[in-house]
């Protein structure tokens, strides 16, 4: 990736000297854990304020930064008609000197699981965000990312993809997701950074599909479509293997990109090697935009979100107590945590109406899961 890095920031620099300088495109910052972060914002000429729209974290690679991520797995066209608004989180120097997210490779100290949480909070005061629609992906270190937030903070993410990342060795043994989490792998099996085959520290790319696919319940067996090579150039070709029908709709999808080495399929950087048979943001908005924090997305001719199992949650805000209302009185667990996951409230619903007390529970934001199904609520002063 250094070396991508390298030759990426110069030919953007040159070609792209005035980018940041455009009204949807904003330099941020926040502090969190002592230090100050930066991102790069992009909120599509669409956006308006009220209106609700998902979010797409989009994390770089190891020795890159936020700056080449735009360009490098670049959504901005995509999301100026599709409406979401995308944050390219910054991340930090480790140990060794290298610009990074922090994965538990050992390099560093730094909390990056809270800055996620801490950005999409920051975000989500100043722009109608979807609470049920925030998504992450992103490339190597991005995408270890983004299985780190799946794994760590599925209370707040409705989907994940991964570019050439993967799981660590011992992650499936730590996962704690809180609900299934659609899951999307690009890799290539030339890929020399993180191999495919895995390596001491990276598990392999099959082992970070089998986990999710047993996690969500899907069936076990892929159905296996082979991608027509439209650019014989690149020296590689694709196959889409998906696993279907998991819990609340889910599926497990991986792009097996054979021959293919540690890039970004469809981007105009690098060469040989990078696939251009697909369109990684295309496909990852494609998968994305089916699910939201409850699972796959129904619709009706009107547009309108329909559920087989609707659930309604009231009042919100709530002030001493909060009505849950179910179609069914088949028992369930509840939990209450804060948005950063403490535990404030456990217990089991086995009535189709059900009051559930808040008196001992302060004024803020919290997240209430009923089964499978997770609420943003409020507890007012």
């Amino acid at each position: 990736m250094l070396r991508l890095s390298l030759r990426l920031s110069l030919f953007l620099f040159l070609s792209f000297p005035f980018v940041l300088t455009g009204q949807q495109t904003i330099n941020g910052t926040i502090t969190h854990g002592g230090l100050q972060r930066e991102y790069i914002l992009y909120v599509p000429a669409s956006y308006t304020a009220g209106t609700p729209v998902p979010l797409i974290l989009n994390f770089h690679g190891y020795t890159s930064n936020a700056f080449e991520q735009m360009f490098y797995g670049d959504f901005r066209p995509i999301a100026d008609t599709a409406g979401f608004i995308i944050v390219h989180p910054m991340g930090t120097v480790d140990l060794l000197g290298n610009t990074h997210f922090n994965v538990g490779w050992g390099t560093s100290q730094v909390d990056d699981l809270g800055f996620a949480a801490a950005l999409i909070d920051s975000l989500s005061a100043s722009y109608s965000i979807d609470q049920d629609r925030i998504y992450t992906t992103g490339m190597s270190n991005g995408g270890f990312m983004s299985y780190y937030l799946a794994c760590e903070m599925s209370d707040r993410i409705a989907a994940m993809a991964s570019v050439t990342g993967t799981m660590n060795v011992n992650q499936p043994a730590t996962c704690s997701p809180t609900h299934p989490v659609p899951v999307m792998e690009i890799h290539g099996t030339a890929d020399a950074t993180v191999p495919y085959t895995g390596n001491i520290l990276f598990g392999t790319t099959p082992a970070a599909i089998a986990y999710w696919v047993n996690y969500n319940h899907c069936d076990p067996t892929a159905v296996i479509t082979g991608i027509p090579d439209t650019d014989q150039a690149d020296g590689c070709t694709a196959e889409h293997q998906v696993y279907n029908n998991g819990d609340n709709g889910s599926t497990v999808e991986h792009f097996k990109i054979i021959g293919g080495e540690h890039t970004w399929p469809g981007s105009n950087f690098g060469g040989v090697g990078t696939n251009q048979d697909i369109d990684a943001c295309k496909e990852i908005w494609r998968f994305f935009s089916k699910y939201d924090i409850h699972g796959l997305i129904n619709t009706t001719s009107t547009g309108d979100i329909v559920r087989a199992d609707p659930m309604q949650i009231y009042p919100n805000p709530a002030g001493t107590y909060i009505m849950i209302e179910r179609s069914t009185d088949v028992p369930a667990v509840y939990t209450l945590t804060t948005l950063m996951g403490q535990p404030m409230l456990l217990g089991s619903i086995a009535t189709m109406k059900y009051k559930l007390d808040l008196t001992a529970i302060p004024a803020g934001m919290f997240i209430l899961k009923v089964g499978q199904e997770s609420f943003k609520i409020v507890r007012a002063e």
